[in-house]
Protein backbone atom coordinates (compact mmCIF):
# COMPACT_ATOMS: atom_id res chain seq x y z
CA UNK A 1 0.00 0.00 0.00
CA UNK A 2 1.64 3.17 -0.90
CA UNK A 3 2.01 5.78 1.48
CA UNK A 4 -1.06 8.17 2.39
CA UNK A 5 -1.23 12.12 3.59
CA UNK A 6 -3.69 12.06 6.63
CA UNK A 7 -3.95 15.47 7.69
CA UNK A 8 -0.41 16.76 9.15
CA UNK A 9 0.92 13.33 8.71
CA UNK A 10 2.44 10.25 6.23
CA UNK A 11 1.11 7.13 7.16
CA UNK A 12 2.50 3.95 5.71
CA UNK A 13 0.44 0.44 6.06
CA UNK A 14 2.82 -2.52 4.73
CA UNK A 15 1.96 -6.11 5.60
CA UNK A 16 4.51 -8.74 6.07
CA UNK A 17 4.51 -12.14 4.88
CA UNK A 18 4.98 -14.89 8.13
CA UNK A 19 8.36 -16.54 8.21
CA UNK A 20 7.66 -20.59 8.22
CA UNK A 21 3.83 -20.16 8.55
CA UNK A 22 0.90 -19.18 6.81
CA UNK A 23 -0.04 -15.58 7.55
CA UNK A 24 0.72 -11.54 7.10
CA UNK A 25 1.19 -9.12 10.17
CA UNK A 26 0.13 -6.12 9.72
CA UNK A 27 3.25 -2.37 10.13
CA UNK A 28 2.73 0.96 9.97
CA UNK A 29 4.70 3.86 10.33
CA UNK A 30 3.95 7.54 10.65
CA UNK A 31 5.91 10.51 9.74
CA UNK A 32 5.04 14.42 10.87
CA UNK A 33 6.23 17.47 9.11
CA UNK A 34 9.64 18.41 8.21
CA UNK A 35 11.28 21.05 7.35
CA UNK A 36 14.02 19.11 5.29
CA UNK A 37 12.52 17.93 2.15
CA UNK A 38 14.83 15.08 2.44
CA UNK A 39 14.21 14.02 6.07
CA UNK A 40 10.99 12.44 7.37
CA UNK A 41 10.36 13.34 10.83
CA UNK A 42 9.37 9.54 12.05
CA UNK A 43 6.76 9.78 14.72
CA UNK A 44 5.76 6.40 14.80
CA UNK A 45 8.90 4.14 13.78
CA UNK A 46 8.00 0.90 11.31
CA UNK A 47 6.69 -1.74 13.25
CA UNK A 48 4.35 -4.29 14.30
CA UNK A 49 0.64 -3.32 15.14
CA UNK A 50 -1.77 -5.54 16.50
CA UNK A 51 0.76 -7.84 17.44
CA UNK A 52 -2.17 -11.04 18.31
CA UNK A 53 -3.23 -10.89 14.66
CA UNK A 54 -2.13 -12.92 11.81
CA UNK A 55 -4.23 -12.09 8.56
CA UNK A 56 -4.64 -14.82 5.61
CA UNK A 57 -3.89 -12.07 2.87
CA UNK A 58 -1.57 -8.97 2.22
CA UNK A 59 -4.50 -6.69 1.89
CA UNK A 60 -6.44 -7.59 5.29
CA UNK A 61 -3.28 -7.44 6.69
CA UNK A 62 -2.88 -3.76 5.38
CA UNK A 63 -6.49 -2.76 6.11
CA UNK A 64 -5.56 -3.88 9.80
CA UNK A 65 -3.08 -1.15 9.59
CA UNK A 66 -5.01 1.55 7.80
CA UNK A 67 -7.57 1.34 10.98
CA UNK A 68 -4.99 1.27 13.22
CA UNK A 69 -3.45 4.51 11.80
CA UNK A 70 -6.66 6.33 11.79
CA UNK A 71 -6.98 5.55 15.46
CA UNK A 72 -4.15 6.66 16.54
CA UNK A 73 -4.65 9.71 14.62
CA UNK A 74 -8.49 10.14 16.08
CA UNK A 75 -7.96 9.54 19.17
CA UNK A 76 -4.26 11.79 19.64
CA UNK A 77 -6.34 14.61 18.37
CA UNK A 78 -2.57 16.69 18.33
CA UNK A 79 0.01 13.72 18.34
CA UNK A 80 0.44 10.23 17.73
CA UNK A 81 0.22 8.21 21.06
CA UNK A 82 1.68 4.48 20.90
CA UNK A 83 -0.37 2.01 20.44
Amino acid sequence: MPSEKIGEYEVECSAVELAGEQGWVAHLAIYGHSNNPMHRNNVFPEQRVSLDAIFPNKEEAEAEAHRVALSMLESSRGGVREH
